[in-house]
């Protein structure tokens, strides 16, 4: 780690930050707005705005790097790539209008990070305002980089608890020669079908970008029949794509989709929606698919998708009844191993963490999470001694 020369845009963030530690007052960090209401309810006494921070520093296409200000809308940065034949592997769920700071923030990834990874995989190097006004940067712009600890690693994901990012090097990849986008409708939804289905996902003689089970209600949200389906995503050249795509057609009959389908899967979730999922080995997603659309059921218009490579299953719930959802979350926290909520009404946030806190666990399961805690406190005095930043958006652990 070394104290980076105070650039302008970090200067600005700084000062703030140094007023608020002055008096005292909370801080809520805000990019560009529409992943706001993600994380545990944050109340702060002022808002820092960092979606004026904004431009490409430096783009590389020779070396695939690329260096931006956190509040960039990942869509300059896939416009400008895309010029060069190259992309941002990410594309996370929401829109293109959200910010690479924000991304990184929250660690959010997509269908693509069953090929590339999330974003503690992408990003390269940092450049963070800290709790205690320190300007830091660590890691570097370039690929073959060595700098003592991986706190770009600490930082992805933090959720703005440490610091706020002002600056991000991440790592780019070339756009695939020849691309396919599939679909496989399961030939009945019962649990043994869906299992099925996935192990052979999991062991034909393909390497896909993403592999993605979306339920009924989505596929018609995709202008597909109302199946429990799977997509796959395919990249490379001609000839790696033909063969991948034979391979996938031994899973069952294919269905051609156009390039936006991924697009549109991305930003299926309104404003305001609840999102929770459930995350486990990947040979337990069958289960715990079953798990998520039996808790979820009762609810209207909710939508289930999982990444049969990763182990992931989420639950966007458009609109419910607060009891109804309350209701549902209570149910997947006492019962499904790995469950945790993205966004949910204040009040339901509440439950789910009373319902958390009252599972049983083992005395090696509970002397693990109070190691994790402590070490989660720990980290948080270095970085933000006062507790000011982004308070309590990741729960009672390192509020």
């Amino acid at each position: 780690m070394a104290v980076a020369a105070v650039a302008t845009q970090a200067t600005a963030v700084r000062d703030q930050i140094a007023e608020a530690r002055g008096r005292g007052e909370t801080v809520r960090l805000a990019g560009r707005r529409e992943w706001l209401d993600a994380g545990h309810p944050v109340s702060a006494a002022r808002t820092i705005d960092l979606s004026g921070h904004t431009g490409i520093v430096e783009y590389v296409p020779g070396d695939f790097t690329l260096t931006a200000r956190a509040g960039t809308p990942l869509g300059e940065i896939a416009r400008a790539t895309a010029a060069e034949n190259q992309w941002l592997a990410l594309d996370p769920f929401g829109s293109d209008r959200g910010s690479l700071g924000a991304t990184v923030a929250t660690a959010s990834a997509g269908p693509l990070a069953h090929a590339f990874g999330t974003p503690r995989d992408q990003v390269l190097g940092i450049e963070v305002v800290t709790g205690t006004g320190d300007v830091i940067r660590a890691g570097g712009r370039v690929v073959k980089n060595v700098a003592g600890f991986d706190l770009t690693r600490l930082f992805t994901g933090s959720w703005g608890t440490l610091g706020a990012i002002t600056e991000i090097s991440v790592r780019l990849r070339a756009r695939p020669a020849a691309d396919a986008h599939l679909a496989v409708a399961l030939p009945d939804e019962r649990p043994a079908a869906i299992a099925m289905l996935c192990r052979e996902a999991a062991i034909m003689r393909a390497d896909p970008y993403a592999l993605e089970l979306v339920d009924a209600r989505f596929a018609v949200r995709l202008g597909l029949p109302a199946a429990t389906t799977l997509l796959v995503r395919l990249g490379g050249n001609a000839t790696a794509v033909a063969a991948q795509r034979a391979a996938v057609a031994s899973l069952g009959r294919l269905t051609e989709l156009p390039e936006g389908v991924w697009d549109v899967m991305r930003t299926a979730e309104p404003p305001g929606s609840s999102v929770v999922r459930i995350t486990s080995r990947p040979s337990a997603l069958p289960s715990q698919w079953t798990a998520m659309v039996d808790a979820m059921a009762a609810l209207p218009d909710v939508l289930v998708h999982g990444s049969v490579g990763r182990g992931t299953v989420r639950a966007i719930v458009p609109d419910a009844p607060p009891a109804a959802l309350a209701g549902a979350v209570q149910r997947l926290a006492r019962h499904a191993r790995g469950f945790s909520a993205e966004r949910l009404p204040p009040l339901v946030w509440a439950i789910a963490d009373a319902t958390w806190a009252e599972r049983p666990m083992s005395g090696e399961k509970a002397d693990s999470v109070r190691v994790r805690n402590e070490l989660l406190r720990r980290v948080k005095d270095a970085y933000d001694p006062l507790h000011l930043l982004n308070p309590g958006i990741m729960g009672e652990a390192i509020a």
